[in-house]
């Protein structure tokens, strides 16, 4: 996700499906507290969390 990777390509590279990297997805961006987030990106968001921690 912090490479920029959709979804799709995500599920794609790990041999997994598609809900599968959504459900993480989801999981990470409630766990960072970016529950809908108007007006930003919470895959930005949730990168520059990461990279702030």
């Amino acid at each position: 996700m912090a490479q920029g990777h959709t979804n799709a390509t995500i599920a794609e590279r790990l041999h997994v499906s598609q809900s599968a990297v959504e459900k993480h997805v989801n999981t990470i961006f409630d766990k960072l507290g970016l529950l809908h987030v108007t007006g930003y990106s919470r895959r930005v968001l949730a990168i520059l969390r990461y990279l702030g921690s």
